[in-house]
C-alpha cells in the first residue's frame, strides 16, 4: 500500500551546518573511502546560526564521526539506476544503491572521519579531523559521533567491498625528495604520507588502467601540483611544486 502522508518530491530542504576546508583541491586523488589515507586532514568550518558552543558540548570526547555531507561537485538532473564501481574494473554494472557512488538520485554522502579537535578560533567554531575523503568547500549538512557497539558489526557482509581496495607502490623522484623536504611541516602536515597514501590506491580512471604508454598525471594536493606517473606496476612522483 502506498503511503499518501508521503511527501513529494522536493518536499525536503536541508541547510548546510558547516563547509569542509580539505587538503583535496579537486576530485581527482581523492581516496574511494575515509580513513584510507590517515594524513588527508579537514577542518569544517561550523556555519551560523549552528556554530553555538552548547550543539557541541561533549563532542571533544569522542573521537569518531560521521559526517553527512553533499557530493556538491556531483550533482546532476537525471540519475541512473546502475553504475561502473572501480572495484569491478569500471566495465561491469551494478545497481546504485548497492555502491557508494557518489552520482545518486540524492547526492549525499557519509564518512567516518578520526575527530582531532573541536575549537573556538577568532574567525568561529572549527573541527579538524583526519582520515577524510572531502573534497575543498564540501557541504556538511549533519554530524554524528561514532557508535562502537552499534556502528561496528562483526561477520558483517560488504558484498563487493569486503576487502580493502589493493594498492601500488610509491616511490618519489630525487627532484620530487627535494621538493618535500624543502616543505613547511606546519603547512604541509604529513605531506609525504598524504601523497603516497593518496595515489598508492591508483586513482586512474579504470579505462587508463591498461594504457601501454606512460603518462604524466596531475593531482593538487593543498596548494601542491603533484606530477606522478606509473612504471611497471609502480607510481613515480615526478615533482612537488606549489602552485
Amino acid at each position: 500500500m502506498v503511503n499518501e502522508n508521503i511527501p513529494h518530491k522536493n518536499a525536503y530542504q536541508f541547510n548546510a551546518i558547516g563547509r569542509v576546508h580539505s587538503c583535496y583541491q579537486e576530485k581527482f586523488g581523492i581516496p574511494r573511502q575515509p580513513g584510507l589515507v590517515p594524513e588527508a586532514r579537514a577542518s569544517i568550518e561550523i556555519l551560523s546560526p549552528y556554530d553555538r558552543d552548547e550543539a557541541f558540548r561533549g563532542l571533544e570526547s569522542v573521537s569518531h564521526i560521521w559526517l553527512v555531507f553533499v557530493f556538491h561537485q556531483a550533482m546532476r538532473e537525471q540519475w541512473r539506476p546502475t553504475v561502473r564501481p572501480p572495484r569491478l574494473g569500471g566495465n561491469q554494472r551494478i545497481g546504485v544503491f548497492a555502491t557508494r557512488s557518489n552520482f545518486r538520485p540524492n547526492p549525499i554522502g557519509l564518512s567516518l572521519v578520526t575527530l582531532e579537535t573541536v575549537e573556538r578560533r577568532e574567525n568561529g567554531l572549527w573541527l579538524d579531523v583526519r582520515g577524510a575523503d572531502l573534497l575543498q568547500g564540501t557541504p556538511i549538512i549533519d554530524i554524528k559521533p561514532y557508535l562502537p557497539y552499534a556502528d561496528s558489526v562483526e561477520g558483517a557482509d560488504a558484498g563487493i567491498a569486503n576487502t580493502p581496495p589493493e594498492s601500488m607502490p610509491v616511490a618519489f623522484s630525487e627532484m620530487a625528495q627535494r621538493q618535500l623536504l624543502a616543505l613547511d611541516a606546519c603547512v604541509y602536515p604529513g605531506a609525504e604520507g598524504l601523497i603516497r597514501d593518496s595515489l598508492s590506491y591508483d586513482p586512474r580512471p579504470a579505462y587508463r588502467k591498461d594504457e601501454e604508454a606512460i603518462r604524466i598525471y596531475g593531482c593538487r594536493f593543498y596548494d601542491l601540483n603533484i606530477r606522478w606517473q606509473v612504471v611497471d606496476g609502480s607510481i613515480e612522483v615526478v615533482s612537488v611544486e606549489r602552485d
